[in-house]
């Protein structure tokens, strides 16, 4: 058991979360945060993970990227019953990822990895390959099988903040992109129901993560944006603000950011991360709102890539995938064959809806 403290300038240290290590019977590595020391014995959990070998990367010369393959994914859990969830806390009968009893926040190396340490070279005649090696984690917001982003407490909200920042500047020491994301709705592939994300660690800046990068070296474009936001504000606090991008791509797109440029989640200060966790289970609240059902969203945390940490500013984006009631935003013809994105609501009509929901708090 560690108590980790975290340090934010001349305030000096403030100790903000527990931290219990543990390691699976396959030797993968298991984290528990909370507000307080995790307690409770060991139970038993899934057998090890077959060995994958790894997945290796294939470059694409027209778009220039690269693509990933791992085979072994394809054997991963696929929507199993609530009483058989692997994300569940440990009980009698049940078999899961995580062998206790309890947990706030648990983070633990995925199953059927896309990237990994233990990735060896392909050789393909004619194909540039490079072996995939990274990280993949679990990041599991709560033991609770049935709540979501939008049901957690702030405080909830605050410590993933906490966790996603401390797993970006863990990971970042080795790779040089960390992307902390969730799913949500099996309307985009969801195959577990629990309330969870993913953190990827990849050894290359992808494409899309590294044009954004060079434009806002060239430009402070979210300090820009945060500027001028006026109708397509959502909802704004001192230190940070909720907004729909007058670009959006997708209907009822949300951005959530600090006023401070800042890296990442892990250089926010503790203000910052309680209006942020605030901004984010609201805004999930309103989207599920919106047309009275669970909205399937897309849900990324824009950290720096190595080398732009001093002019980046991280951001939370949701891309909801309804745009109206019963229907779906899907990527067609024209989206997928050119990368030009067709927008069926204005942000800033999109803005004025989200604003009228009725947000309220977790209950």
């Amino acid at each position: 058991m560690r108590r980790l403290r975290r340090a934010h300038g001349v305030r000096g240290e403030d100790i903000l979360f527990d931290l219990r290590e543990f390691r699976l019977p396959d030797g993968r590595e298991l984290l528990l945060y909370g507000h307080a020391p995790h307690e409770g014995e060991v139970r038993a959990c899934l057998p090890p993970a077959p060995d994958s070998g790894g997945g290796h990367l294939r470059w694409h010369p027209l778009r220039r990227e690269w693509v990933a393959y791992a085979g072994a994914r394809q054997g991963r859990t696929f929507l199993p019953p609530a009483a058989s969830c692997p994300l569940c806390p440990a009980a009698e009968g049940r078999l899961g990822e995580i062998p206790f009893g309890h947990f706030e926040v648990a983070v633990f190396e995925n199953r059927f990895p896309a990237l990994t340490g233990a990735a060896l070279p392909v050789e393909l005649g004619g194909i540039e390959t490079a072996p995939a090696r990274g990280r993949c984690e679990v990041v599991v917001f709560s033991d609770d099988h049935h709540a979501g982003l939008g049901t957690l407490g702030e405080d909830r909200l605050a410590l993933l903040l906490e966790v996603w920042g401390v797993r970006a500047e863990a990971l970042g020491e080795t790779y040089p992109y960390v992307f902390p994301f969730e799913n949500r709705g099996e309307e985009i592939g969801v195959t577990l129901h629990h309330p969870h994300g993913q953190i990827y660690a990849f050894p290359f800046v992808p494409a899309q993560a590294r044009r954004a990068a060079q434009a806002q070296a060239e430009a402070p474009v979210i300090e820009g944006l945060l500027r001028d936001a006026g109708a397509l504000v959502v909802e704004e606090t001192e230190v940070a603000v909720a907004l729909v991008p007058p670009f959006a791509i997708y209907p009822y797109e949300m951005w959530i950011a600090p006023r401070r440029r800042v890296a990442g989640p892990q250089a926010l200060d503790d203000a910052e991360r309680q209006a942020m966790a605030g901004l984010l289970g609201r805004a999930v609240r309103r989207l599920d709102g919106l047309f009275g059902s669970p909205m399937p969203y897309i849900l990324t945390v824009q950290c720096a890539p190595r080398g732009f940490e001093a002019t980046f500013h991280m951001t939370i984006d949701i891309r909801p995938l309804r745009r109206d009631a019963g229907k779906l935003k899907y990527l067609a013809g024209v989206e997928q064959g050119t990368g030009v994105f067709l927008a069926d609501v204005l942000p800033e009509d999109a803005a004025a809806r989200l604003r009228a929901v009725p947000a309220g708090e977790a209950p």
